[in-house]
Parts: C-alpha cells; structure tokens; sequence
C-alpha cells in the first residue's frame, strides 16, 4: 500500500480486509481527529478514546462506506457524532486549545508582561468558545482548525451549506460580542 494511495482506494481495501490499508489511513488521519475532538470536548484523553471509537467505527462500516471523494466529510461526521454524544452524557460544554503549547505559553521573546496577556486573551477566547451552542462550535472548529472548506463541512454535519455558513456567521457574531462586550451591529 503506497502513501499515495487515495482515502476512497485505501477503505476499498479495508473492505476486504487488508489491515494495511486500515493502518495507513489512522496513521494518515489520527492527529485531525484527536485534534478535532481536543476542541468539541476540552479533555486530551477522553479524545483519545474517541479517536480509537471513530478509527473502530470506521473499521467496521468499511463495506458499507460509499467512496465519491467524501472520505474525510464521513470520517469527521464518525468523530463529531462521538463527541455529541460524550457532550450530551456530560452535559458541559469546554474547550481546550487547539496548541497549547503555542497559545498558552509565551514566545522566546515575550517580556512576562506581554506573556501574561497573550495568556489571558488565549483564556478569554477559550471561555467565549466554549459558551457557543455546540453546532456552532463544531462548525467553527472544523472551519477555523481543521481547515474543511464549508462543503466539507455540511457533508460532515449533514446540513446544506447555507446552514453552514450561517452556523460560522452566529458563531463568529457571538464571539465577537462576548471579546468586545458590545452589540454586534451586522
């Protein structure tokens, strides 16, 4: 199995049950989904149980995944269908960055004041993210973080794309409101 192997190729094989294939497509996609479901449920390990649920899933609807080039739409409606259903058991919505690493921690060449204030702005965006209705968060996260363009995405959520656009726009206006403290005038 070639790494140039396309993802509609690659789950005809785990069909038959090459496991190769199966490998080469979690070891292509795994960090996109973790990272994905870092930012729907704000804990590193309960995405990673949710990566194997969804890389499982995945697995075991191969016969019946239907190829046309949708393969990453299907596999982020696999990953966001688990991360739904863990909200609604919860019944918390979070939000964890994206990178940590880079959005919480200070650059080589930030004074600690300026630190403390990328800190505190990176904090103010989480906790504004994270009261967004969780149909906007998601749309918001695939868009802004994993980078689906809005096609994507609807085929993903299973809405059209209007929907789509509207869910970015509410979220957007939301966040904007809740940054600034005032009224959204569009």
């Amino acid at each position: 199995m070639s790494n140039n192997t396309n993802d509609d190729a690659l789950m005809a094989a785990v069909a038959r049950g090459e496991e190769a294939a199966f490998r080469l497509l979690v070891q292509r996609w795994e960090n996109e989904v973790r990272a994905f479901l870092i930012h729907m449920l704000s804990s590193v390990e309960e995405a990673e149980d949710l990566t194997q649920d969804t890389f499982v899933q995945v697995f075991r609807k191969a016969g019946r995944y239907q190829g046309e080039g949708k393969f990453q739409s299907w596999l982020f409606r696999i990953a966001g269908n688990h991360a739904r259903s863990k909200l609604r058991r919860r019944k918390i919505l979070g939000w964890v960055s994206f990178n940590p690493d880079v959005h919480d921690q200070a650059g080589s060449g930030d004074d600690p004041a300026t630190a403390l204030v990328k800190k505190d702005e990176a904090h103010r965006v989480k906790g504004a993210v994270a009261q967004l209705p969780e149909r906007q968060r998601q749309a918001l996260v695939l868009h802004r973080f994993q980078g689906l363009k809005y096609k994507e995405i609807a085929e993903s959520m299973d809405v059209s794309v209007p929907a789509v656009e509207s869910l970015i726009q509410r979220a957007m206006g939301e966040l904007r409101r809740t940054l600034t403290g005032k009224a959204d005038r569009s």
